[in-house]
């Protein structure tokens, strides 16, 4: 339903318009629910990353979900003579983004292009404050903020100053690190991409990670086999048992024992890197492995990190390190939820424990997208699980 002057309290407030955010929303727009939704479209894949990334996933675990299907990423490529594959072409971030925005426009017109800065418990369910001074009431909230504000920084470097250390989230444009010795830390696509760009804007780079290698996606083909495909299945998360569970059977996942759910998280699909980055990077990029930070300090504007490697101790001057270490669903560090609000929601390890319909111990609050890895597993982590979300999300509003 459209806002209007007869209905004031929403049924739904969506907070975030990335992929999750837009596609619930799609699923909610036209029908008996009241629903706003505010954020800035794709604003986390438009300015937190890096020009000139391509993404992990495949083209057709790329799109954005809307009821009817109507508005894939295939549709978008097809309408504007882009390149697009369903595997094996890897989907440019600029396409991608502008994807989503077109989306948005067609599916999401209501969009409120406005963030929410406060939520709070209130008679009616929640109150939500607006960054544009407006004060509404819900009584259902989701919070589909991605990976905002969930970055991790290791210990270690958190007392460098801001001009020396700074996470891969905060870097659109790698053009200023041109001609400046950068130091990247981790092992996954996000530490990787950024270091791939970095020399290709001209930086003097370095990667240290703990792993003993860097992992990278083998490229998809298709037509396969049949005895290949009846082995390793491919699904939204790659290929194999493993990732087709995770990615067909989330409510399943839910199902599993605590701590098999937290450690599936970790490990499966772990740190890797798309195929094509490999040639940008191997035999370019010193990379110091199975190697941690052990110190890290900041002397004549330069930052010297003692390190810890399989040849002993090393010291490795930079003038800047770039975190690529990822990011972790930590609750407390959402600053729109107060605090009262914050504290009444249970947790494991600072991540919210949701029901099978998203919805956490404060009846009517529901976390979705990386909030909800924990709960319903790695497919929360990659554009594809909204498809999953959306539905089964949107089935139970409206139910309600």
């Amino acid at each position: 339903m459209t806002p209007s002057s007869s209905n004031p309290i929403s049924d739904v407030a969506i907070v975030g318009a990335g992929p999750y955010g837009l596609s619930i929303a799609a699923h909610l727009t036209g029908g008996k629910l009241h629903s706003r939704v505010f954020g800035t479209p794709m604003q986390s894949w438009a300015s937190h990353m890096p020009r000139g990334m391509k993404l992990k996933s495949e083209g057709f675990a790329s799109s954005l979900y809307d009821p009817k299907s109507i508005f894939p990423l295939r549709q978008y490529c097809s309408e504007n003579n882009l390149p697009y594959q369903d595997v094996g072409l890897p989907v440019p971030l600029e396409t991608f983004v502008a994807y989503g925005q077109e989306f948005q426009r067609r599916l999401v017109p209501h969009l409120e292009t406005t963030d929410i800065v406060s939520i709070q418990k209130s008679p009616s369910g929640f109150a939500l404050q607006t960054a544009s001074g407006e004060t509404l009431q819900a009584r259902n909230v989701v919070v589909a903020t991605g990976i905002t504000h969930f970055e991790q920084t290791p210990a270690v470097l958190a007392a460098l100053p801001a001009g020396y250390v700074s996470h891969t989230f905060n870097h659109n444009d790698l053009a200023p690190f041109h001609g400046r010795r950068v130091a990247v830390l981790g092992a996954g696509s996000s530490a990787i991409d950024t270091a791939a760009l970095l020399r290709d804007a001209g930086a003097d780079v370095y990667i240290i990670a703990r792993a003993s290698s860097i992992a990278f996606h083998s490229p998809g083909s298709e037509p396969r086999p049949l005895i290949e495909r009846l082995k390793n299945p491919r699904s939204g998360l790659g290929v194999g048992w493993k990732s087709k569970f995770c990615s067909d059977l989330p409510l399943l996942f839910h199902a599993l024992p605590e701590k098999l759910r937290i450690r599936a998280v970790k490990r499966h699909l772990g740190p890797s890197s798309g195929w094509f980055v490999r040639e940008k990077v191997e035999g370019h990029i010193p990379m110091h492995l199975k190697t941690s930070i052990q110190s890290a300090q900041v002397e004549d504007n330069q930052v010297y990190l003692n390190l810890s490697g399989p040849n002993g101790p090393e010291t490795l001057t930079v003038d800047h390190i770039i975190v690529g270490t990822g990011f972790y669903p930590t609750l407390s560090r959402l600053p729109m939820l107060d605090e009262p609000l914050r504290n009444s929601i249970k947790t494991l390890n600072d991540a919210p424990i949701l029901s099978r319909q998203f919805e956490s111990s404060v009846p009517g609050l529901y976390f979705i997208g990386l909030a909800s890895s924990i709960s319903f597993g790695p497919l929360m982590r990659f554009a594809c699980g909204a498809e999953f979300t959306a539905k089964h999300l949107a089935k139970h509003l409206f139910a309600q």
